[in-house]
């Protein structure tokens, strides 16, 4: 029995809308750890999902299509991150709205420690420490050999300790000489 054009065009909505609400969110926190900017982090998987939606039948067929949405919008919001560069730093150094709640120390310290890393390196970092994903899987999705996400996530690794324990450090010392 063939489907009408109408069952069909309601079968590719609620498809494409139930796979937006399970990801979504989760792709907004993947893209904001990348960046540090979460309007930046929305825009950019906002772009994403459009992107999705106009080729999502051949996304589905090929199978799951989080992958490609996830490339995507990294793409997007690295690309964006370059050309504003400037004006992002203006806007930290101003500091963050009124309107923003505010973050646990340690999330904080995390977020200014990603920011610090080069953009390829804190892409491996967020994709593979965040989302677990394996190593050649963050291959696939970033362009790059397994040999080269292993030599960025080495690298990454050892600039995010190094900030982490510093900021640690400044934590315990600043509470010990306010006691």
């Amino acid at each position: 029995m063939a489907t009408r054009p109408e069952e069909a065009d309601q079968d590719h909505c609620a498809g494409f809308d139930a796979f937006y609400a399970a990801t979504a969110k989760r792709l907004v926190a993947t893209v904001y750890a990348m960046t540090g900017d979460l309007a930046e982090a929305e825009d950019a998987v906002q772009e994403a999902y459009v992107r999705a939606w106009q080729r999502w039948d051949r996304l589905v067929s090929e199978g799951d299509p989080l992958p490609w949405v996830r490339t995507v919008a990294s793409r997007l919001a690295i690309s964006t991150w370059r050309r504003t560069r400037n004006r992002v730093r203006a806007h930290f150094k101003h500091g963050p709205g009124a309107d923003v709640p505010e973050l646990s120390a340690d999330r904080v310290a995390l977020v200014d420690a990603l920011r610090e890393l080069p953009p390829q390196q804190r892409q491996v970092v967020v994709l593979h420490h965040l989302l677990d994903l394996p190593v050649e899987q963050v291959a696939r999705e970033t362009g790059a050999t397994n040999g080269a996400v292993r030599t960025r996530l080495s690298r990454a690794r050892k600039v995010l300790g190094e900030r982490l324990a510093d900021t640690a450090a400044f934590r315990t010392e600043g509470a010990a000489s306010h006691g």
